[in-house]
């Protein structure tokens, strides 16, 4: 604990979390109810296809992959069934072609008889016969004799049949034991999902490891998140997908699998979780199913590890234990830390709230506006601001001509120059060149200084884009006036 306070700093509480999501230091939150999932955590996906009707007849086209599916119990099951019903029918045959010619009745026959098969006088010994035959044992004292062309046809066809079953079933066994299913079992995910700030932007977290050496190639990581949700039209959707980034632009969801990752999806606008906090949490229901792909280096076969995390496994205000520690010679990861997560100060507040709030306060508010708290926007506190004080600058002519006949934008240009540094000094020295045109300068200002401004704001104007050239009135405001308002203003600076 003191490592991890010299390291992290005091603010920092290590969280053990367990498999039941319980096992933090501080009292744990009374839980919702288990609710049901769409993917375990094991990955087996809690979908029943029922009332198929007919359709049940697609299974038997595909008659191979759907026992390959099956389980072990009835892939057991069908293999000795399979076998068994394919030997005794074989041996049966034998002994109707013994039968048949008579050689079961072994007394009325000399001994130039020659038999269809030597040696098949009942049912068992015509069984062994096909098991020597099948398994290609040849112990030599059963054989078929050139006087029986019917047991030559038959041991024909027992060879194709025999080889066609083998191959089907033992195909089919040996697909099943090599599936790629068992390799992800040896790929780990984090009990939980963790949501903090990283690189200054909120940020959901989730852990992912490979206990084996053999490397996975390729790999790649996918993210769902399933959530119900009412279209405009009115129709519900009970488990809508929506896709999450986790670095699909910037490659980072391809991933070099040697040592535990922690797979990172950025809160933003474009983010499903754009709405998203702490409060809310706690009413909202949703599912992040986690899809992990990759080849396996030792069979090049692909294989797919799934997880889920569901709301209450999404753990607000943590981060993951780091478990990389640098020994003599190389790098040992410590997976008894694996799901161990930490607390970290983290604002409650969604990237939406936060977003909102950083717009308020914005360097062209006023103090007064953005420490208020309230939620007028920008343009309407500069609004106020105008109607309130900008007036009082006016010479007493141009005040009785009041709002009704000035324009609002004449008005924002009136300002006082102590106004205007507020407002303006954190814009760049361009933006400040345009904003200072003449009759916002201070009064004390002279009219040779407002002439030699004139030039350098014209050429900057030129130079913004259209919607910036009309609020600047590009250089000079006095174009835009009545004759009769710029002989006041004139009148005004001489």
């Amino acid at each position: 604990m003191s490592a991890l306070r010299k390291k992290f700093g005091d603010d920092y509480q290590v969280v053990t979390t367990s498999s039941s999501g319980s096992g933090f230091n501080q009292p744990a939150p009374e839980k919702k109810k288990k609710r049901q999932r769409f993917v375990d955590k094991n990955g087996r996906c809690n979908v029943q296809h029922g009332n198929l009707g007919g359709e049940t007849s697609r299974y038997l086209s595909d008659l191979f992959t759907t026992l390959v599916d099956l389980k072990w119990r009835w892939n057991l099951f069908i293999f000795i069934l399979t076998y068994t019903v394919a030997w005794l029918f074989m041996a049966f045959m034998w002994w109707v072609i013994a039968y048949i010619r008579g050689d079961l009745n072994r007394v009325g026959h000399d001994d130039k008889y020659t038999p269809c098969v030597a040696n098949v006088y009942n049912f068992p010994s015509a069984f062994l016969f096909f098991i020597e035959t099948e398994a290609t044992i040849g112990y030599g004292y059963r054989y078929i004799t050139d006087k029986c062309p019917e047991g030559i046809i038959l041991f024909l066809f027992q060879s194709i049949l025999g080889s066609i079953v083998d191959a089907f079933l033992i195909g089919c066994m040996f697909i099943k034991m090599s599936q790629p299913k068992k390799r992800a079992e040896t790929l780990m995910f984090s009990e939980h999902a963790a949501i903090s700030m990283r690189d200054g932007k909120l940020t959901l977290m989730f852990r992912v490891g490979n206990l084996r050496n053999s490397h996975m190639v390729s790999a790649q990581i996918r993210c769902k998140l399933l959530k119900s949700r009412q279209t405009p039209e009115g129709e519900f959707l009970p488990l809508d997908q929506l896709e999450l980034d986790v670095g699909f632009s910037t490659g980072a969801d391809q991933l070099f699998l040697v040592s535990p990752l922690t797979i990172c999806h950025v809160i933003d606008t474009k983010s499903p979780f754009y709405e998203l906090s702490q409060r809310s949490m706690q009413t909202e229901q949703f599912e992040i199913v986690v899809i992990l792909e990759g080849i396996v280096e030792t069979t090049g076969m692909t294989c797919q590890a799934r997880t889920s995390y569901t709301e209450d496994e999404v753990l607000w205000g943590h981060r993951f234990f780091p478990v990389i520690s640098l020994e003599e010679g190389f790098f040992k990861v410590d997976y008894s830390q694996f799901h161990a997560t930490f607390e970290v100060p983290t604002p409650p507040y969604s990237v939406k709230e936060q977003d909102e709030a950083l717009l308020l306060c914005s360097p062209l508010m006023a103090p007064s506006l953005c420490n208020s708290g309230g939620k007028t926007s920008s343009l309407d506190g500069l609004e106020t601001l105008e109607d309130s004080e900008s007036t009082a600058k006016l010479p007493t002519k141009l005040q009785k001509m009041g709002r009704e006949d000035m324009p609002r934008k004449l008005l924002r240009m009136s300002s006082t120059t102590s106004e205007m540094t507020y407002s303006l000094g954190d814009l760049p020295m361009k933006l400040q060149r345009i904003s200072s045109v003449p009759g916002v300068s201070d009064d004390r200002q002279t009219g040779k200084a407002c002439k030699i401004n004139t030039d350098p704001i014209s050429t900057s104007v030129a130079d913004l884009p259209p919607k910036l050239q009309r609020m600047a009135g590009g250089g000079r405001m006095d174009g835009h006036l009545p004759p009769k308002l710029r002989k006041m203003n004139s009148e005004r600076f001489t």
